[in-house]
């Protein structure tokens, strides 16, 4: 295989796979797509509720863990990442959000020119396939599943409490801005469809397409302020490769930032410090990551839930059997069920909380197992949207093997504490209504429901957890004293350099990211085509 191509994508994940699709899509592009991990074609990826085992599985998780967050009693935290061909979209619990318009809003008010409302619409209009039994709409290659009709039956006390608390009822919790809904995502046909099945899969026969598994690039070549090639390693192996365009950098939130400062793009203090030669003073390369935060309660109940279903031996068997002959049942339907953005008072000039309520009650240990419980149950779950505070990803040495320091420096601003209490006192809210305490036989926390705000605030540090959304850390802005990237992807004073995936958010987006990542690259190849024109 050749050393030279035209356009070298690391990272086939989320972002990755809708590049190397839209720029192979012209033949006279020669494109090298070079992913860490290896190949999606695996049971549990493939099957929806088979996250709760790809968690913990290093053979496609990076499995990272954070620093002790000062602002959460000193908890570390456990991050899963996709180490696998589609990234972290062939592990997720493929909710589909696009994020409400204000987040975009604010997108341009940051400096991303041209990623505002309008602008972003048009893409999501042009990306999805939305597919339910009452009509499909769009012809877009990301399949956008309603399995509203097979959710579990406990579900619908939850849209009962939803309409108690007079919240509107969205017909597609994808696209809606505002209520409580049957979550939609990114299935078909009782199977996880990625960013690698609707992207990279129907493109990966095309000859001009290269893609290179199980190979960890180790740096950048820079010359001359200009990104012209990778040094990757692959079968214990030192190789080169070399871009006669361009270099896009789509290794997610944290291993973006790190292969910058890897290649000495960073903050001169952090490179330093870790042993990496400077080669271009970036200070923001690593810094504002952003994350979502949530808070989730239990409750036991005499109704059947899907711990009847899932919890034991025999509903685990049935449950499996029914799923291989017919791809249907509780295995063919992801364990997020309802959820929607509410306000958290009648102020709240737009929705700021995202609520789960799912009915199952399982919980993770600090190594990621997952344990589902065998007496039914069920959770409510609230996470403020858009939190404010700013972390930050630096490595802490030259080698590629050892993974940067993840600091989320949670709960760092006035109002990310506000917001804290306030999701605490909407889960209070909605186990109040007659709906949901009418199926209630017990709390497992009977204490929260009495809690003030400061007994609130300091539940929420002992027990909030990530939903695994990190972003932010490459951020596009108005220049490199605020941001990594502009609103054209390119790194601030290196030629032939983009960054296109999460990191590139200027500020996280209200919901699951997922949705807004493949977003963001399906626009970004336009711009990269449009730029080499």
């Amino acid at each position: 295989m050749s050393k030279k191509f035209d356009y070298i994508i690391i990272g086939a994940g989320s972002a990755g796979c809708v590049i190397a699709n839209k720029l192979s899509a012209n033949t006279k592009y020669n494109v090298l797509l070079i992913e860490a991990g290896g190949s999606d074609k695996k049971f549990w990826i493939r099957t929806p509720i088979g996250y709760a085992f790809t968690y913990n599985d290093a053979r496609v998780n990076w499995k990272y863990n954070t620093q002790p967050d000062k602002n959460l009693n000193n908890r570390s935290s456990y991050w899963p990442r996709g180490k696998v061909i589609g990234g972290s979209s062939s592990i997720n619990a493929m909710a589909y959000f696009r994020g409400l318009e204000n987040d975009f809003s604010d997108w341009e008010k940051a400096g991303a020119e041209g990623w505002g409302w309008k602008n972003v619409l048009a893409s999501y209009n042009a990306l999805e396939n939305h597919i339910s039994k009452k009509e499909n709409y769009g012809n877009g290659p990301i399949c956008v599943s309603d399995l509203s009709e097979q959710m579990h039956p406990f579900s619908k006390h939850f849209m009962a409490a939803a309409r108690e608390l007079n919240w509107p009822k969205p017909n597609n919790t994808a696209i809606s801005s505002e209520g409580l809904g049957y979550v939609h995502n990114t299935t078909r046909n009782g199977k996880r469809f990625s960013s690698a099945d609707a992207f990279l899969h129907p493109a990966k026969k095309r000859k001009n397409l290269h893609i290179i598994k199980n190979a960890i690039v180790e740096k950048l070549i820079i010359n001359n302020s200009q990104s012209d090639g990778i040094i990757y390693e692959v079968n214990n192996v030192k190789k080169c490769a070399y871009a006669n365009k361009e270099i896009i950098l789509s290794a997610g939130a944290i291993g973006s930032p790190q292969l910058l400062q890897l290649s000495g793009i960073g903050p001169e203090e952090i490179l330093k410090k870790a042993g990496v030669k400077l080669v271009h003073h970036l200070p923001e390369v690593g810094q504002g990551l952003q994350d979502h935060l949530a808070i989730t309660k239990y409750f036991m109940t005499n109704e059947r839930t899907l711990n009847s279903d899932i919890g034991n031996f025999v509903g685990k068997v049935t449950a499996g059997l029914r799923y291989l002959l017919t791809k249907s049942g509780p295995l063919s339907v992801p364990v997020n069920q309802t959820s929607g953005f509410v306000r958290s008072s009648v102020k709240s000039i737009v929705p700021d909380l995202q609520i789960y309520a799912n009915p199952i009650i399982y919980s993770t240990n600090n190594n990621g197992k997952t344990y589902v419980g065998k007496k039914s149950g069920f959770l409510l779950s609230a996470q403020p949207s858009r939190f404010s505070s700013r972390g930050s990803i630096n490595i802490q040495s030259s080698d590629v093997n050892i993974p940067p320091l993840i600091n989320p420096n949670s709960l760092h601003t006035k109002y990310d504490k506000l917001m804290a209490i306030k999701a605490c006192q909407m889960i209070q809210t909605i186990a109040a209504t007659k709906a949901m305490e009418s199926v209630t036989k017990k709390a497992c926390d009977p204490n929260f429901s009495k809690f003030d705000n400061d007994a609130l605030l300091n539940n929420f540090r002992e027990l909030a957890s990530t939903v695994y959304h990190p972003c932010c850390t490459c951020r596009m802005g108005l220049s490199p004293s605020d941001s990594v990237i502009n609103s054209r992807l390119q790194v601030h004073g290196i030629k032939k350099l983009r960054v296109v995936d999460a990191s590139s958010f200027p500020n996280i987006t209200s919901g699951n990211i997922n949705a807004p990542t493949m977003m963001l690259a399906y626009r970004a190849s336009d711009i990269i085509l449009e730029d080499n024109l």
